[in-house]
Parts: structure tokens; C-alpha cells; sequence
């Protein structure tokens, strides 16, 4: 099989997932490190700045394939109030999106050992189509001029957390704005999607933990689609774990707590839907700064 038969194999099938699962925002194997770029409500909660930034390249070999970059910064800002700022930058085929959002929450007790957010998130969508990129070229005069806008974003979240346990639920954006259509290559209508996250933390023993989680998303005229995570933390400083997102992969993850304040994650997606053959896997690499002081990290450790 020569290599332009076979990429024109890879790219039907990358349309034909597509279609299936309809992957219409950017997606995590490390979201457990990542809450705020799906769920507003989680500003500010661990309590310290937080700073995460994650690279992940989607697909390695085919042509198009999705590379996501993200960076988080989250804080505290006030009694009850916390304040966050998430950038992203995907790009897939001949398209290019910019979001940038700004999250805001306010916490109130709900019981003796958790508590309950509300957040708000405001933002857009800088939306970039360059259609000589890319593999397929549509000869309709009306793909012929580029497209460069600016889309607004408004979302919402509700997020109940505690030391060792969170569930929340979430609109990131409320608008069914436009985005590149990767199956038709044209621009298409955003539909609405709900996030729901949870996770808890339990003590095998004294230097072992163990850290289910998982991120369920609901989007209309697609299946559902859910990632499941199982980590295993050994002494508060090294994390391996597995997950399984339907229909699509299997993934190894690792993080290791390098300093007090520095976290450092990696994980590899091995592909198990259609485009199994025709790519070589998924990496995507987490890096994590948190201002937090040695005394407090041992007085009220955060595992999520």
C-alpha cells in the first residue's frame, strides 16, 4: 500500500470517528490535574496559586491530527472567592483555536468536611481557518476566503470538594457558536456540552493511595463519551495509574512530585478505535507549580 493511498485511508477514518464521537473541544488523558478548563467552580480551590500547563499531541503520524496547549492559573483571591485564568490553543487540519477564559467562584460550607463552589466563566474563541492547509481543499468558492473571528464564550459550574473527594458539573460555554468542522471541512454550528467530574482518594496503607476518577461528557447528537482513571500514589510523590476513555483508548499515566511545589505527569493513549492503524499513539505531558509552604502541604495535603 503505497503511503498516499494509505493517507487517504487515515484521513476517511479520522472522519468517520469523528462523525462518531464528534470531538468538538480539546480533551485530557491528565484531566484530573485540569478541572478549571472544564468546570469554572474549581478556582482557587486547592487553596494556593496554582499554575498547570499541559502540551499533548493527539495522533502522532496523521496527517492533521489534533496538538493541544493549555495553561492554568488559578487562586484564592479573597474569603470565599477564587479567581482563575485558562488559555488554549488547538489546532487540527487547517484550523486554528485560541480560547482564552477567565473563571471566577464563591464557596460556601456545605458540611463538616466539604465544601460547595458555584463558578462563572466569561471568555471566547479566536477561531483561525487557513484552507490551504491541510489535506482536502473543498473547490466551493465559499470555503475559498479564510476565516478569522472572534466567538464569545459565557459558562457555568457547580463543584463539591473535599480533602479526599470532589464531584462537580458543569456548562463550559453556553453559546452553540461556530468551529471547523473536521468531517464535512467547513465551518460548523458548536453544540452545548456537559461535563460531569468526580474523584476520591483512599488509603491502602500507610505510604499507598489510591485515586479513582473520572470525566463524563454529554454532547447533543453524539454518544456519550467517559474517561475512567485508576492512579496509585506511593509516598505522596510518585503516581502511576491506567485509563480508559469509551471508544477511543487505553492510557499509562506517571507524575512524580518533584519538589513540595512541582509536579511533572505523562501519559501515553493508545489508540483502540478505527484510527488504531494509522497513528502511533498519543503523548501528552503535564507540568504543575503550586505556591504552597511545606507546612501547610503536611498540615492539609490535596491529592486532586
Amino acid at each position: 500500500m503505497t503511503k498516499h493511498i494509505k493517507n487517504s485511508i487515515a484521513i476517511l477514518t479520522l472522519f468517520l470517528v469523528a462523525k462518531v464521537f464528534g470531538q468538538q473541544e480539546p480533551q485530557y488523558t491528565q484531566y484530573m490535574y485540569n478541572n478549571m478548563s472544564v468546570n469554572s467552580a474549581y478556582a482557587g480551590s486547592l487553596g494556593h496559586l496554582a499554575i498547570t500547563g499541559i502540551y499533548r499531541s493527539q495522533w502522532v503520524g496523521l496527517d492533521g491530527a489534533p496538538k493541544t496547549q493549555t495553561l492554568g492559573i488559578d487562586s484564592p483571591i479573597g474569603k470565599n472567592v477564587g479567581l482563575g485564568l485558562s488559555l488554549v490553543n488547538d489546532q487540527i487540519g487547517p484550523s486554528n483555536e485560541f480560547y482564552t477564559t477567565v473563571n471566577f467562584s464563591y464557596t460556601i460550607k456545605a458540611s463538616e468536611t466539604h465544601d460547595l463552589s458555584f463558578g462563572i466563566a466569561g471568555g471566547g474563541k479566536f477561531l483561525d481557518i487557513d484552507w490551504s492547509k491541510g489535506s482536502n481543499k473543498d473547490p466551493d468558492i465559499e470555503f475559498q476566503e479564510n476565516v478569522n473571528k472572534f466567538l464569545p464564550s459565557v459558562g457555568a459550574g457547580v463543584y463539591l470538594h473535599g480533602q479526599k473527594s470532589y464531584i462537580g458539573v458543569s456548562i463550559p460555554n453556553f453559546f452553540t457558536d461556530q468551529k471547523y468542522d473536521d468531517i464535512e471541512s467547513t465551518v460548523a454550528d458548536e453544540r452545548l456540552h456537559i461535563y460531569i467530574i468526580g474523584g476520591l482518594v483512599f488509603d491502602l496503607s500507610e505510604n499507598t493511595k489510591l485515586k479513582p476518577a473520572f470525566l463524563m461528557k454529554n454532547v447533543s447528537g453524539a454518544p456519550l463519551v467517559v474517561d475512567f482513571s485508576a492512579n496509585f500514589l506511593f509516598y505522596e510523590a510518585f503516581t502511576l495509574g491506567v485509563s480508559y476513555r469509551t471508544g477511543d483508548s487505553v492510557s499509562g499515566l506517571a507524575a512524580f512530585q518533584v519538589t513540595n511545589q512541582i509536579l511533572v505527569g505523562y501519559s501515553y493513549d493508545y489508540t483502540t478505535s478505527a484510527l488504531e492503524e494509522f497513528n502511533s499513539g498519543t503523548h501528552e505531558i503535564m507540568l504543575r507549580f503550586e505556591l504552597k509552604s511545606s507546612e501547610n502541604g503536611v498540615k492539609s495535603p490535596r491529592f486532586f
